[in-house]
């Protein structure tokens, strides 16, 4: 730590590594990712610490100054029944973090390893974290680091974020403390922003840091772009040393999408960038690799920090002229786009990819439009509304989820279609002939089954009983399987059983939620 320390007094840029969780899993082909349990890489501690080592050398190669351990997570390890033999215990872990991390600085010393950082996710917000927190004191006074790094911190929460950092220095270690803050406020890995106006809120809490002992303030886990202007800002607060180090790419369900638009050359002249606003300590996190740090390191070699500030917004408007809106075959608006207005309760089924498919077909084809419509499963109301706005007579919308009706019906009157919008909480034990049928013809047509399972499925149901079913766990998982295409044979099915005479005289649109049959 020594020398980390003589490198900021002498105004000479510290390089922290890049990311750990994203380079094993660009290593070991997701393997490691899919059965992280939400983990965020932590878990290769459990499977694959020799993946671990490998990675910390790459990065002690790359000429990093400070190497962090893979235990970013460690937090919610202590939470979880991890299900190994042998090596369990979520302290173990942390030991083994830091024993990993450690021999990697020692094979590479020649390169002139300063410190090993204790990484922990320091967005405390619950009394078990807190109590986790602590106890990692225990193991640092066996096995301790250099310094306790608490990243990709959020919100300042009067009850923890203080109480947490105390918690840190208790341990005797230096402590970094690391938060997702661009000049707008929180911010995320995409890019969006939450928790509303704070005015100098967060500059206020960087000079109480400072006053309670804090070594050094910095900025992560937000895209490169979201960097500027904020180390400027928060000079104005506290002289604590400042640094950042974003993401490169997102989180999506099959994995980190990488960034392939920066590569090394094009982020080291953004470390520049960021030098010339103030940064004292650069490096990457999520989507980063050895290669972005070593080419960020030799870019900045040399370099002071600066105090320049970004340009100020210009004080007239842009001279340019708003873009038309552009419009579909069928005359529908696709820009702007022309999104249900909705909000999210809590616990109720959030729209996924699958839904919003489903609302395209909706919106494109105008489907619903003077008819009698049932939505099953409607979660937030997605489908409902826009049925409605589609000048569906009536749409009633059913549920397990009480709540999640609540939402719906809240919804449609946010877009002014209450009017043409019931619903009605309905268990999964109803076994009345209208809603057996219903579902069961919903549940035949969302799997890819043969006409003879929705033939048996019919004459079951025409017999007035409900078909067995799998758990709900089994169902829903296979449902949402095939949720968009089934969703597509749907519709093309009524419409031909509509040209062709059919009496029914509903159309039935369903979405599941996660917590449906």
């Amino acid at each position: 730590m020594a020398r980390i320390e003589a490198l900021l007094a002498a105004g000479e840029p510290v390089i922290l590594d890049g990311g750990n969780a994203t380079e094993l899993e660009r290593e070991q082909a997701g393997e490691l990712r899919d059965s992280d349990r939400g983990l965020w890489g932590t878990e290769a501690l459990y499977q694959a610490p020799d993946a671990v080592l490998d990675v910390h050398r790459r990065y002690v190669a790359a000429g990093s100054d400070v190497i962090s351990t893979n235990t970013w997570a460690i937090l919610a390890a202590a939470e979880l029944e991890s299900g190994h033999i042998g090596l369990t215990h979520w302290l173990d872990v942390a030991r083994l973090g830091i024993r990993l991390a450690r021999q990697a600085g020692e094979e590479g010393a020649g390169a002139g390893i300063g410190a090993i950082a204790f990484s922990v996710n320091g967005d405390v917000d619950s009394e078990d974290r807190l109590a986790s927190l602590r106890l990692l004191g225990r193991v640092f006074e066996e096995e301790p680091p250099d310094l306790l790094l608490l990243e990709t911190m959020s919100l300042i929460r009067d009850d923890f974020t203080f109480r947490a950092v105390d918690a840190a220095l208790e341990t005797g270690l230096p402590v970094w403390l690391s938060f997702r803050r661009c000049r707008h406020g929180v911010c995320g890995v995409y890019g969006q922003h939450w928790g509303g106006p704070e005015g100098d809120l967060f500059g206020r809490a960087a000079r109480r840091f400072e006053e309670l002992g804090v070594g050094a303030l910095l900025i992560n886990c937000l895209p490169p772009d979201h960097v500027d202007g904020m180390l400027p800002w928060l000079r104005d607060f506290t002289d604590l040393p400042l640094g950042v180090y974003p993401n490169l790419g997102y989180f999506s369900d099959w994995g980190w999408r990488f960034d392939e638009r920066i590569g090394p050359e094009e982020y080291a002249e953004l470390a520049a960038r960021w030098r010339e606003q103030g940064a004292q300590i650069v490096g990457g996190c999520c989507g980063t690799s050895p290669a972005h740090i070593a080419a960020a390191r030799e870019r900045l070699a040399g370099t002071t920090a600066g105090r320049a500030r970004p340009d100020p917004l210009p004080a007239t408007s842009p001279s340019w002229s708003p873009v038309p809106p552009w419009t579909d075959e069928q005359g529908h608006s696709v820009y702007p786009l022309v999104l249900p207005e909705l909000t999210f309760d809590p616990d109720v089924f959030v729209p996924t990819l699958g839904s919003l498919l489903v609302w395209k077909h909706l919106f494109t084809t105008g489907a619903g439009a003077g008819k009698r419509c049932l939505d099953v499963g409607c979660g937030s109301g997605l489908l409902a509304v826009q049925l409605a706005l589609n000048g569906a007579e009536q749409v009633h919308a059913i549920d397990i989820q009480r709540s999640a009706v609540a939402n719906t019906l809240a919804n449609a009157f946010r877009n002014d279609v209450s009017d043409r919008v019931t619903g009605a909480e309905v268990d999964r034990s109803i076994t009345g002939a209208g809603i057996s049928s219903t579902i069961c013809c919903v549940c035949c047509r969302a799997c890819s089954t043969t006409r003879a399972l929705r033939t048996s499925c019919s004459s079951r149901s025409s017999a007035g009983s409900r078909p067995k079913r799998s758990s709900p766990s089994t169902d829903s998982r296979r449902v949402s399987s095939t949720t968009a295409s089934s969703r597509s044979r749907r519709s093309s099915s009524e419409a031909s059983s509509r040209s062709t005479g059919s009496s029914s005289s509903r159309t039935r649109i369903t979405s599941r939620s996660a917590t449906s049959p």
